[in-house]
């Protein structure tokens, strides 16, 4: 009797749609913080960073989740810290960058 050939395993990604909307808020920071809108920049970011911690947690990748808990508490809209300058600037930049990327690589194997 003939054995089946296995499928391969599929996978899904769950964060990118998240990060996606966190990295252009971040991006758009810079601007966005001389206006009215800076508050939301704040919550995007901090939710966003909570949504992509939970599904790195679920796919046992830690180390992402550590990353976006510290993003979250860094850009917490609740008591902002209220950093300012170029360095605040680069930070935003990273973040969204950390943003994309970990949504690339964040992936946890399809059931069914």
């Amino acid at each position: 009797m003939a054995s089946r050939a296995q499928r391969p395993t599929q996978y899904q990604r769950n964060a990118p749609a998240p990060g996606l909307l966190a990295a252009i808020a971040l991006f758009l920071a810079p601007v966005l913080f001389q206006t009215e809108w800076s508050a939301v920049v704040l919550y995007v970011a901090a939710i966003g960073a909570l949504i992509v911690a939970w599904f790195a947690l679920q796919a046992r990748q830690w180390w992402w989740t550590v990353v976006f808990v510290a993003v979250a508490v860094l850009w917490n809209p609740v008591f902002p810290f209220g950093f300012e300058g170029g360095a605040w600037t680069v930070a935003q930049f990273v973040a969204a960058v950390a943003f994309l990327v970990a949504g690339a690589l964040i992936k946890t194997p399809r059931e069914g």
